[in-house]
């Protein structure tokens, strides 16, 4: 069959998938977020590596894509290490809170990349993170309507 029959774009779809979009906050991350964006950026070179070696153009266009981002994301990063001994919520600390309710939550306050509430990790730009930032324990803040105390720091 000659290619006039065929479907240009069904061969060039992958190419256009659009890329994954980069934050444009700072890129703070902890130590564990850098190694974590390491990893990432080591398994899209070899994601990348394995889809040329098949030839498959779907693959190389999204490693390719994943690969962008993780290099930007390393490129960006800035290492924060909390000050030992803070007792003001900064980047990379843990927060217990509770509210009226008796509810807690215990947070740590990370990286957009490495952010995973299920974890009891919250990304800095997150309304909580960033309402909790410079305060103390005993102090209180609203997020959503709700007021929490801040009980513990770690």
């Amino acid at each position: 069959m000659s290619r006039a029959f065929t479907r240009e774009d069904d061969n060039d779809a992958a190419i256009n998938i659009g890329e994954r979009p980069v934050s444009t906050h700072r890129n703070l991350v902890t130590k564990a977020g850098l190694e974590q964006i390491d990893r990432e950026l080591a398994a899209a070179h070899e994601a990348l590596a394995r889809a040329e070696a098949d030839g498959d153009r779907e693959k190389i266009a999204l490693a390719a894509r994943d690969l962008r981002y993780w290099q930007a994301r390393r490129e960006s990063a800035e290492l924060s290490v909390p000050e030992p001994g803070s007792d003001v919520v900064r980047f990379g600390m843990t927060v217990t809170i509770e509210n009226e309710d008796g509810d807690s939550h215990r947070w740590t306050i990370v990286g957009e990349d490495e952010a995973d509430p299920s974890a009891g990790k919250i990304s800095h730009v997150a309304p909580m993170a960033a309402a909790l930032f410079g305060r103390k324990v005993g102090d209180e803040v609203t997020v959503n309507g709700k007021e929490w105390e801040i009980t513990a720091l770690g």
